[in-house]
């Protein structure tokens, strides 16, 4: 059989991507490749399968530029670009022999375009345009604060900061404040101002007055529904992109400084951000827990 035979076995990979000290610290992604032949319901089936919030598959590239292409699931459907899921395929690529274009970069193809991925001294990638981005209206913001279940003086900066997922980016007063969330599910279900539902994607972020002590500059989290869940994800690139690129971009953050992000999910996730000229590069330690095939025909 060959790898375009939707019955041949695939290897597959799961690994870490930004874990703090541990390879079992960070949030995992499941990663298939040789992916060319499977079709898109196997796709999606095999992601909702793994129950990750992200799966990817490994295609050969379209663009001559590219090195490989990615195509990243969540268990509810396809996604045009997530961070997490952009590192961890990247090493999964180059573990598994992979021969990039540049010596110094890997050049990801995925529904956002062409990214780039560094290679040292750590694996980052340079995050993508914003797809939408300033001011939230005050509709919406009244829906988000319900949802965060904070009041309007709790709350330092509101800004949309999608750059695929539908982030938008809430600031607060602190770290200790960002832990202190606890979101009310009933709310993320509010009709939104468009007569959709909220179906936002949810970052907090929050400096520590003491970053030399805990080892990161501020805390981060990130809440979705799934369901009739709220869920919170351990770490998230493409958020810390968004992040990155509004609050860093306005100075209200310093061009290198570390985000910590799972502490309420007992997850010890480290995402190093690095603004240089117009790029905003994210990165993290990422480290492969399970090697084998997936028989997904």
């Amino acid at each position: 059989m060959t790898a375009t035979d939707p019955h041949a076995p695939r290897a597959f990979r799961q690994v870490d991507v930004f874990g703090g000290g541990s390879g079992l610290s960070g949030n995992p992604l499941a990663v298939v490749h040789d992916a060319q032949g499977l079709g898109e319901e196997t796709l999606a089936a095999f992601a909702r399968w793994t129950n990750l919030s992200e799966t990817t598959f490994l295609l050969p590239p379209t663009h001559p530029d590219a090195d490989y292409r990615v195509r990243i699931f969540t268990t509810a459907g396809e996604l045009p670009f997530a961070g997490h899921p952009t590192l961890g395929s990247a090493h999964a690529w180059l573990e598994a022999g992979g021969r990039p274009r540049h010596a110094d970069r890997v050049v990801q193809e995925c529904g956002a375009g062409l990214v780039p991925v560094r290679l040292a001294p750590q694996l980052a990638f340079a995050a993508p345009a914003l797809l939408r981005s300033g001011p939230v209206d005050r509709d919406r913001a009244a829906l988000v604060r319900a949802a965060l279940g904070l009041g309007q003086e709790e709350i330092v900066a509101m800004e949309w900061i999608d750059n695929g997922p539908g982030w938008l980016g809430v600031e607060l007063a602190d770290a200790r404040a960002v832990l202190a969330v606890e979101p009310v599910a009933e709310h993320f279900a509010a009709p939104g101002t468009d007569g959709d539902v909220l179906g936002l994607a949810l970052g907090i972020v929050g400096r520590w007055p003491d970053p030399g002590a805990v080892g990161k500059d501020v805390e981060v989290r990130a809440f979705f529904r799934d369901g009739g869940a709220v869920v919170e994800d351990p770490v998230t690139g493409s958020l810390n992109a968004g992040i990155g690129q509004w609050l860093g971009g306005a100075g209200r953050l310093p061009a290198r400084y570390v985000a910590g992000q799972g502490s309420r999910l007992r997850r010890d996730g480290r995402v190093s951000v690095e603004l240089e000229g117009d790029d905003v590069w994210v990165g993290g330690r990422v480290s492969t827990t399970i090697r084998g095939e997936a028989l997904l025909g």
